[in-house]
């Protein structure tokens, strides 16, 4: 029994070689038929590559146009003829005249339409030095300097100017100037409630006797100066 261990121990090892995978022959690499296979592959030249596809030019609407009429059945339309440039001198439209400066319509009376004065092609085909320096001096010859006439006067009396009067001035609102008395007393508020404006009570102030008499009552602490009127922004606008 003890010989026959060995014998035994062979016949195991050339089962499990039989059930085993196949080695591949070191001479092929993976992926490929074999090493010299993948050489030429190698040294061959890569293959050229294709051509890009030509860009494409765009949206054309009329193109577009005669495919949907295409679809709906209609006839296509006739080619255009060409007739030559019927555009007229600076890219003015057909139908369109040009003058200088302007293009004007030639059924509209002579009104004036679209400047063309940005168009250099335009302007350069029908201007010259000469002509410029002949449209200034024109220019120059027609100005018209308008000079200053004075101011008018106004007709008739509009009563004391108190423009003046606040210019003759000097002392300061609430500085009393001028004596006040009497026996019969009035409101200043009361009074001064019937007049629009300061200016206007003070004018009417000037007008009955002012500043020397206050005979409405409306300057009580003598300063001259009627409800409040101020004679400073008056002052002020001089200096």
């Amino acid at each position: 029994m003890i010989r026959s261990r060995p014998a035994f121990g062979l016949l195991v090892c050339a089962g499990l070689a039989a059930c085993g995978p196949a080695v591949p022959d070191s001479g092929a690499g993976v992926g490929f038929q074999d090493y010299d296979s993948y050489l030429r592959e190698r040294s061959a030249p890569a293959p050229a590559a294709a051509p890009a596809a030509a860009p494409s030019a765009g949206f054309d609407a009329s193109a577009a146009s005669a495919a949907l009429d295409r679809a709906a059945g209609a006839p296509a339309a006739p080619a255009p003829v060409a007739t030559g440039d019927t555009r007229a001198r600076g890219n003015a439209p057909a139908g369109i005249k040009e003058e200088t400066g302007e293009m004007v319509h030639a059924t509209d009376g002579g009104h004036a339409g679209i400047s063309d004065e940005n168009d250099f092609q335009a302007v350069a085909s029908r201007e010259t030095i000469a002509s410029d320096k002949d449209r200034i001096e024109r220019n120059k010859a027609a100005y018209v300097v308008d000079q200053p006439a004075p101011v008018p006067e106004r007709a008739g009396s509009t009563g004391p100017n108190i423009v003046e009067y606040a210019l003759s001035t000097s002392n300061m609102p609430g500085t009393p100037v001028y004596k006040r008395g009497g026996l019969i007393k009035k409101d200043p508020l009361v009074v001064c409630a019937k007049y629009a404006s300061a200016d206007l009570a003070q004018q009417a102030f000037l007008a009955a006797g002012g500043p020397q008499k206050d005979r409405l009552g409306v300057d009580p602490d003598g300063d001259g100066f009627a409800c409040d009127w101020d004679p400073r922004p008056f002052r002020a606008a001089v200096n």
